[in-house]
C-alpha cells in the first residue's frame, strides 16, 4: 500500500493532529534508519509501517480503561505497541504513563531516543522479564510479538498477580494457542478482532487461574 493512503488511512481510524503525525514520522524515520544495524522489525514491513506497525499498535487505546494510570509493555522491541499508545494518548490528552520493558540495550538506547524526542511519558527499563522473580506491582500489561501464549501466561502468573487486565496481540495461530491454553489454565477473556488484519486479535486476560 502506498505510503500517502497508508497514513490516511492511519488519521482516519485514530483521528490524531497533524502535529502527531509529525512526530510518528520522526518515528519512523528513526526507526527505518535504525532497523539496519538493530533489526527493530522485520524487512519485509519496512514499506507497510503505518499500517503494520503502527496502527495496529494504536487500536488498543479505544480497549484501556479510562482510569488505567500507568501501562507496562512486556517485550517491547521496537517500541511496539508501549510507544504507540503513549504517542496516541499524549494527542488525546489521556494521562497515561507506559513502562517500556526490554532486553536488549541497544534497543534500550534507540527506544530512550524516541522518548525524548517526542517528550512522551515513558518509562524505558532494561530487563530480561523471563529471568526476573520482582513481582509487578502495576494492574495493566501488554505485550505484542514477545513470545508465544503459554509463556505469558505463565509470566503474568508468576510476576503479575494483581493485575486486572492484559492485551495479547495473537497472529494466525492464536486461536490454536487459546485452546491450548485452556487445557491448563482457567482464563477470562474478550477476543478484539484487529482493525488491521482478519487473521489476528487482541486477546483481553481479566483473570487467570491455573487448573
Amino acid at each position: 500500500m502506498d505510503r500517502t493512503i497508508q497514513i490516511d488511512t492511519f488519521t482516519r481510524f485514530t483521528r490524531v493532529s497533524r502535529e502527531t503525525i509529525r512526530s510518528l514520522i520522526k518515528y519512523e524515520n528513526k526507526l527505518i534508519y535504525q532497523n539496519k544495524s538493530l533489526n527493530l522489525i522485520g524487512k519485509s514491513t519496512i514499506n507497510e509501517i503505518w499500517t503494520r506497525h503502527f496502527l495496529d499498535s494504536a487500536q488498543v487505546i479505544d480497549f484501556i480503561d479510562k482510569n488505567t494510570k500507568i501501562m507496562v509493555d512486556i517485550g517491547t522491541g521496537a517500541g511496539f505497541p508501549g510507544l504507540m499508545i503513549s504517542i496516541i494518548a499524549k494527542d488525546k490528552k489521556i494521562p497515561l504513563k507506559i513502562k517500556l520493558i526490554e532486553k536488549s540495550p541497544k534497543k534500550i538506547i534507540f527506544l530512550n531516543e524516541v522518548v525524548n524526542e517526542l517528550k512522551l511519558s515513558v518509562e524505558v527499563l532494561n530487563e530480561n522479564v523471563l529471568t526476573q522473580s520482582n513481582k509487578f506491582v502495576e494492574e495493566a500489561f501488554v505485550t505484542r510479538a514477545f513470545k508465544p501464549l503459554e509463556k505469558i501466561l505463565e509470566l503474568i502468573h508468576k510476576r503479575a498477580r494483581n493485575f486486572k487486565f492484559f492485551f495479547i496481540f495473537l497472529g494466525k495461530s492464536g486461536d490454536e494457542q487459546l485452546l491450548q491454553a485452556s487445557k491448563s489454565w482457567d482464563i477470562q477473556y474478550k477476543k478484539r478482532m484487529s482493525i488491521t488484519s482478519k487473521d489476528s486479535f487482541i486477546l483481553e486476560v481479566n483473570k487467570l487461574k491455573k487448573k
